[in-house]
């Protein structure tokens, strides 16, 4: 009798926390808070090299939850730099397309401000993998050469994470894309 006593109130516990978690997942955010945006990249960090480039990246990339269906409708910037020994270049863009999954990204934009000559309106991309402090990144150049005589590159392309960022500089933070399939 004890047996089943113990058994019926379990089950009525794990009924009671189902219907209620049920419900607060279905009640979505809270009253008067607006809903979260529908993915984001930001952050900076310095990738490594053994050769002691300073080599930075800075993201503020966004897409609003009302554009979620839309990854083209992302906006923000993102910046990099590139010296070894006083000799380098660097570069702003404009964010014109930001997708993510999980804790990886991959933004796209048209440089606006460079003192790299020609790179001035050409699209480059970037990927990042979100993890912890070991995050990675990659970038479109890695195989079509300096920005400034790479050809037109398509929105949202980039290559796979492959450089490691320097110990202590990662703080990415990737906001999950959850488009309406």
């Amino acid at each position: 009798m004890k047996r089943r006593t113990t058994t019926a109130v379990l089950c009525a516990a794990l009924l009671l926390t189902a219907v209620t978690s049920g419900a607060a997942v279905a009640s979505g955010p809270h009253e008067g808070q607006p809903p979260r945006e529908a993915a984001a990249l930001t952050g900076t960090a310095k990738l490594y090299r053994s050769a002691g480039d300073d080599i930075t990246f800075t993201f503020d990339a966004h897409l609003a939850a009302k554009d979620n269906d839309d990854p083209l409708k992302a906006t923000g910037t993102f910046e990099f730099s590139h010296y070894l020994n006083g000799w380098g270049a660097r570069a702003k863009a404009e964010v014109d397309c930001l997708i993510t999954g999980g804790d990886v990204a991959v933004v796209s934009g048209v440089i606006t401000e460079s003192d790299l000559p020609g790179a001035k309106g050409k699209r480059v991309g970037v990927t990042v993998h979100d993890r912890g402090h070991h995050d990675r990144l990659g970038y479109s150049w890695a195989a079509t050469g300096s920005p400034a005589e790479g050809g037109e590159l398509p929105r949202c392309v980039s290559s796979a994470p492959f450089e490691k960022v320097e110990k202590g500089t990662g703080d990415f933070t990737v906001v999950p894309w959850q488009p309406r399939l």
